[in-house]
């Protein structure tokens, strides 16, 4: 199946899409993805699918792809998914107001700390002023979301970022300390 994808062979890829076997329908998007022939309708069907791994893979081949709404797949039960539609979004050539506060809400309150971490680097190359606020509130997270929240600083400007970056400049965590005295 994943071999199509590489071999024009998007017949064989499609019928992938509807195979029993999460694996194989994640596979058969990436062929279709790889020829070119990947429709918006196939991955916004795949955002539907009853498996989190075929979500996760639809969520990741929407990056880009403006015409795909990702606010469900943001929404979605399995952190897999969500942190797949975070990074997304941050590909997206623009964000709708709706996604930048769904972002800042995943960035301040998710349980899951690499779904923070993606949807803090989402909310930097937005770089929308909404999402302001949730990028401050993490530079107080735990180590790897700081470094994010640091580094998404970048697209801000004003005296609350200026103070970030001071406050940055003294973490206990070293790459931290860096990413700070980088942006500085």
């Amino acid at each position: 199946m994943a071999l199509s994808g590489f071999g024009g062979a998007e017949s064989t890829a499609r019928l992938g899409v509807g195979d029993p076997s999460p694996g194989v329908r994640g596979a058969a998007l990436g062929a279709l993805a790889r020829q070119g022939a990947l429709e918006a309708t196939d991955i916004r069907s795949a955002l539907e699918d009853p498996s989190p791994e075929v979500r996760a893979r639809a969520a990741e081949l929407a990056a880009g792809r403006g015409e795909i709404d990702l606010a469900g797949a943001l929404a979605d039960g399995d952190a897999r998914v969500v942190e797949a539609a975070a990074w997304a979004c941050g590909e997206h050539p623009a964000a709708a107001p709706g996604i930048v506060s769904r972002l800042c809400e995943i960035t301040t309150s998710h349980p899951d700390v690499q779904c923070r971490e993606t949807a803090v680097a989402a909310l930097g190359a937005i770089g929308n002023e909404s999402g302001l606020a949730a990028v401050l509130a993490a530079t107080e997270d735990r180590a790897t979301v700081r470094r994010r929240a640091v580094l998404a600083l970048a697209a801000f400007s004003g005296p609350e970022v200026e103070a970030a970056l001071e406050r940055a400049a003294d973490d206990r965590d070293w790459q931290v300390r860096q990413a700070a005295e980088d942006l500085r």
